[in-house]
Protein backbone atom coordinates (compact mmCIF):
# COMPACT_ATOMS: atom_id res chain seq x y z
CA UNK A 1 0.00 0.00 0.00
CA UNK A 2 1.39 3.07 -0.66
CA UNK A 3 1.81 5.60 2.32
CA UNK A 4 -1.56 7.97 2.67
CA UNK A 5 -1.12 11.39 2.77
CA UNK A 6 -1.40 13.50 6.12
CA UNK A 7 -4.46 16.02 6.47
CA UNK A 8 -2.94 19.58 7.37
CA UNK A 9 -4.38 20.75 10.94
CA UNK A 10 -6.55 23.44 8.85
CA UNK A 11 -8.34 21.43 6.95
CA UNK A 12 -10.13 19.94 9.45
CA UNK A 13 -13.28 21.96 9.61
CA UNK A 14 -13.42 21.79 5.55
CA UNK A 15 -12.71 18.15 6.07
CA UNK A 16 -15.47 17.22 8.66
CA UNK A 17 -17.98 19.17 6.26
CA UNK A 18 -17.07 16.98 3.23
CA UNK A 19 -17.57 13.31 5.57
CA UNK A 20 -21.24 14.96 6.74
CA UNK A 21 -21.82 15.58 3.14
CA UNK A 22 -20.49 11.86 1.55
CA UNK A 23 -22.85 10.30 4.75
CA UNK A 24 -25.87 12.31 3.37
CA UNK A 25 -24.55 10.92 -0.55
CA UNK A 26 -25.16 7.40 1.33
CA UNK A 27 -21.50 6.89 0.89
CA UNK A 28 -19.98 6.13 4.88
CA UNK A 29 -17.17 4.72 2.81
CA UNK A 30 -15.74 7.94 2.19
CA UNK A 31 -16.74 9.48 5.25
CA UNK A 32 -14.91 6.82 6.98
CA UNK A 33 -11.75 7.32 5.00
CA UNK A 34 -11.72 10.91 5.82
CA UNK A 35 -12.64 10.79 9.13
CA UNK A 36 -9.97 8.64 9.94
CA UNK A 37 -7.62 11.24 8.16
CA UNK A 38 -8.41 13.96 10.68
CA UNK A 39 -8.80 10.70 13.52
CA UNK A 40 -4.80 10.43 12.54
CA UNK A 41 -3.42 14.35 13.68
CA UNK A 42 -6.22 14.79 16.09
CA UNK A 43 -7.24 11.94 17.74
CA UNK A 44 -9.44 13.31 20.36
CA UNK A 45 -11.50 15.86 17.78
CA UNK A 46 -14.92 14.43 18.87
CA UNK A 47 -16.74 15.19 15.92
CA UNK A 48 -14.85 12.84 13.90
CA UNK A 49 -15.15 10.14 16.13
CA UNK A 50 -18.75 10.69 15.68
CA UNK A 51 -19.45 10.94 12.15
CA UNK A 52 -17.15 7.87 11.95
CA UNK A 53 -19.32 5.97 14.03
CA UNK A 54 -22.43 7.52 12.23
CA UNK A 55 -20.33 6.04 9.19
CA UNK A 56 -19.78 3.33 10.49
CA UNK A 57 -23.49 1.92 11.23
CA UNK A 58 -24.54 3.87 7.89
CA UNK A 59 -22.94 0.28 6.63
CA UNK A 60 -25.30 -2.14 8.78
CA UNK A 61 -28.16 -1.07 6.21
CA UNK A 62 -26.03 -2.15 2.96
CA UNK A 63 -24.93 -5.96 4.77
CA UNK A 64 -21.26 -4.54 5.66
CA UNK A 65 -20.09 -6.56 8.57
CA UNK A 66 -18.76 -3.89 11.48
CA UNK A 67 -17.71 -5.75 14.33
CA UNK A 68 -18.89 -4.66 17.76
CA UNK A 69 -15.58 -4.12 18.85
CA UNK A 70 -15.00 -0.98 16.11
CA UNK A 71 -18.50 0.92 17.27
CA UNK A 72 -17.85 0.03 21.09
CA UNK A 73 -14.55 1.21 20.87
CA UNK A 74 -15.43 4.66 19.29
CA UNK A 75 -17.73 4.93 21.86
CA UNK A 76 -15.43 5.02 24.49
CA UNK A 77 -13.70 7.64 23.10
CA UNK A 78 -16.61 9.67 23.01
CA UNK A 79 -16.02 12.16 26.08
CA UNK A 80 -19.07 13.86 26.57
CA UNK A 81 -21.43 10.95 28.88
CA UNK A 82 -24.84 12.56 27.06
CA UNK A 83 -23.36 11.96 23.87
CA UNK A 84 -21.71 8.28 24.57
CA UNK A 85 -25.07 7.19 26.22
CA UNK A 86 -27.03 8.75 23.45
CA UNK A 87 -24.55 7.07 20.47
CA UNK A 88 -24.88 3.88 22.28
CA UNK A 89 -28.33 3.86 21.87
CA UNK A 90 -28.15 5.03 18.50
CA UNK A 91 -25.78 2.14 17.57
CA UNK A 92 -28.62 -0.09 19.24
CA UNK A 93 -31.37 1.06 17.21
CA UNK A 94 -29.21 1.15 14.00
CA UNK A 95 -28.27 -2.42 13.85
CA UNK A 96 -32.44 -2.85 14.95
CA UNK A 97 -33.36 -1.49 11.41
CA UNK A 98 -30.88 -3.92 10.03
CA UNK A 99 -32.07 -6.72 11.77
CA UNK A 100 -35.89 -6.04 11.02
CA UNK A 101 -34.62 -5.52 7.41
CA UNK A 102 -33.58 -9.24 7.11
CA UNK A 103 -37.26 -10.20 7.74
CA UNK A 104 -36.88 -13.55 8.87
CA UNK A 105 -38.70 -14.60 12.43
CA UNK A 106 -35.75 -14.37 14.66
CA UNK A 107 -34.55 -11.44 13.11
CA UNK A 108 -37.61 -9.83 14.11
CA UNK A 109 -37.15 -10.89 17.70
CA UNK A 110 -33.41 -9.54 17.40
CA UNK A 111 -35.07 -6.52 16.24
CA UNK A 112 -37.17 -6.23 18.87
CA UNK A 113 -34.64 -6.86 21.24
CA UNK A 114 -31.94 -4.24 19.67
CA UNK A 115 -35.08 -0.81 19.70
CA UNK A 116 -35.95 -2.17 23.43
CA UNK A 117 -32.09 -2.08 24.27
CA UNK A 118 -32.11 1.80 22.22
CA UNK A 119 -34.61 2.69 24.29
CA UNK A 120 -33.31 2.41 27.21
CA UNK A 121 -30.20 4.06 26.65
CA UNK A 122 -32.23 6.55 25.09
CA UNK A 123 -34.12 7.00 29.07
CA UNK A 124 -31.14 7.04 30.20
CA UNK A 125 -29.66 10.23 27.85
CA UNK A 126 -33.08 11.69 28.43
CA UNK A 127 -32.29 12.05 32.15
CA UNK A 128 -29.03 13.71 31.55
CA UNK A 129 -29.65 15.83 28.45
CA UNK A 130 -28.55 19.27 27.84
CA UNK A 131 -31.52 21.71 28.57
CA UNK A 132 -33.81 21.84 24.83
CA UNK A 133 -32.14 19.06 24.01
CA UNK A 134 -34.59 16.21 23.11
CA UNK A 135 -32.90 14.44 20.70
CA UNK A 136 -32.94 11.34 22.93
CA UNK A 137 -36.91 11.55 23.76
CA UNK A 138 -37.00 11.86 19.77
CA UNK A 139 -35.01 8.66 19.02
CA UNK A 140 -36.91 6.82 21.84
CA UNK A 141 -40.81 7.87 19.86
CA UNK A 142 -38.97 6.64 16.26
CA UNK A 143 -37.94 3.24 18.20
CA UNK A 144 -41.63 2.86 20.25
CA UNK A 145 -43.49 3.38 16.64
CA UNK A 146 -41.13 1.17 14.58
CA UNK A 147 -41.60 -1.52 17.11
CA UNK A 148 -45.49 -0.74 17.11
CA UNK A 149 -45.64 -0.22 13.33
CA UNK A 150 -43.81 -3.49 12.39
CA UNK A 151 -45.80 -5.34 15.46
CA UNK A 152 -42.62 -6.54 17.14
CA UNK A 153 -42.80 -8.65 19.85
CA UNK A 154 -40.50 -10.18 21.97
CA UNK A 155 -39.22 -14.00 22.03
CA UNK A 156 -41.69 -15.80 24.19
CA UNK A 157 -39.41 -17.73 27.21
CA UNK A 158 -39.74 -21.45 26.53
CA UNK A 159 -40.84 -23.85 28.54
CA UNK A 160 -38.46 -26.02 30.09
CA UNK A 161 -39.48 -29.76 28.86
CA UNK A 162 -39.57 -32.05 31.91
CA UNK A 163 -38.89 -35.87 31.36
CA UNK A 164 -40.90 -38.51 33.31
CA UNK A 165 -38.41 -40.73 35.81
CA UNK A 166 -38.75 -44.14 35.49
Amino acid sequence: MSELKQLHKEAIPAALEKAERYRLLNEPGEAESICLDILKIDAENQKAVITLLLALTDRFEKGYAVSDTQTKELLSRIKSEYDRIYYTGIVAERRGKAKLRQNTPDCRFQAYDLFREAMNWFEKAEAIRPPGNDDALLRWNTCARIIERNRLVPREEEEPVEFPLE
